[in-house]
């Protein structure tokens, strides 16, 4: 290698001339500890991840940028950061971890004769309403599939993905992420509401005076969050006060817990509500708020990372989910 191969699109030599990187030394270790230091941002954090030592990984780090011959990353006081070399050198290091991860998958499946393996992301309301009966669906043709799903927030969803920890998810590209990393399949609106315990006080009054509502304890989800953020601008759209007494949590077993057991309210998907309500489920212990308003949060999609394939149990549990969504679009829901 004579000269800077970086000159032009660090990408091209990735994707285009990754035989001249393999001669040049690059190893399977190097692409897991660039991947590594992108999420981390310190080299200690690095190595710790990967299960080195620090100077073993300090002593990568210089391999793999003679290799590239350009830096990988910039030291701060408090951690690293990758140039933009790195920043390519990770783009494209996930795409091929996740191949190998691929690859080990189905000999593995092959060799036990199962159905593959798939790993998917949701939000609560999607999980419920749409993931929940794909996978049904997919467990009934497929018996041996092993799925795998992660509940949890838009924001933690979309950084799995990227990660490779996720095959596809239900949920929405968070703000401060570019949103042409991503293929997007808008799917619906998601329709929340106020959830209380079966006696609150406010149970019975008909429709609550929202002004009524923040003298009460909250457990919401931490702020900025999109279920938070939109409940916080309905009632600063109307001059409320915001609650003032808030236990910030992600859990949603958690949540139904306190307000099962005091006199908080809690904001949730009005599917999930509806199904936690319902006597044959889990019991009937809470109450949906009726309200002046309608809460609506943005709309959700099914959301892969751009120019990743999905195996072929992911594309089977994918086009489930959108079978799903037509189904529930054709009911008028």
């Amino acid at each position: 290698m004579t000269g800077n191969p970086w000159s032009e699109d660090p990408a091209d030599l990735i994707s285009d001339g990754a035989a001249p990187l393999l001669r040049a030394g690059l190893k399977l270790g190097h692409l897991r500890l660039i991947v590594a230091l992108d999420e981390q941002e310190k080299v200690s954090a690095a190595a710790s991840l990967l299960n080195i030592t620090q100077p073993a990984a300090s002593r990568m780090i210089s391999e793999i940028e003679t290799i590239l011959q350009a830096p990988l990353c910039e030291r701060l006081p408090r951690g690293v950061i990758l140039t933009p070399v790195g920043k390519a050198m990770a783009r494209r290091a996930r795409s091929v971890l996740l191949e190998l991860r691929e690859a080990e998958r189905e000999v593995a499946d092959l060799r036990a004769g199962r159905g593959g393996s798939v790993y998917l992301g949701a939000v609560t309301a999607p999980a419920v309403e749409l993931a929940v009966p794909a996978i049904a669906r997919a467990r009934a043709l497929y018996p041996l599939m092993d799925i795998n799903i992660q509940v949890d927030t838009s924001t933690v969803l979309a950084r799995e993905l990227l990660a490779s920890r996720q095959d596809f998810i239900i949920a929405r590209v968070p703000d401060d992420l570019d949103p042409r990393l991503f293929d997007t399949k808008m799917l619906s609106g998601e329709r929340a509401c106020l959830a209380v315990r079966r006696d609150h006080p406010l149970v019975g009054r008909g429709v609550v005076d929202l002004n009524d509502l923040s003298h009460f304890d909250w457990v919401m989800q931490p702020s900025g969050t999109l279920l938070r953020r939109t409940v916080e601008r309905a009632f600063m759209a109307r001059n409320i006060p915001l609650p003032k007494r808030v236990l910030n949590t992600t859990s949603l077993l958690l949540s139904m817990v306190l307000i099962a057991e005091t006199d908080a309210i809690t904001p949730i998907a009005y599917d999930m509500a509806r199904f936690v309500n319902h006597p044959d489920k889990l019991g009937g212990r809470i109450e949906i708020l009726e309200l002046p308003i309608e809460i609506w949060v943005e709309p959700y999609s099914l959301i892969t990372v751009r120019d990743r394939g999905l195996s072929p149990a992911a594309e089977v549990l994918y086009r489930m989910v959108e079978e799903e969504a037509e189904r529930l679009r054709g009911q008028g829901q």
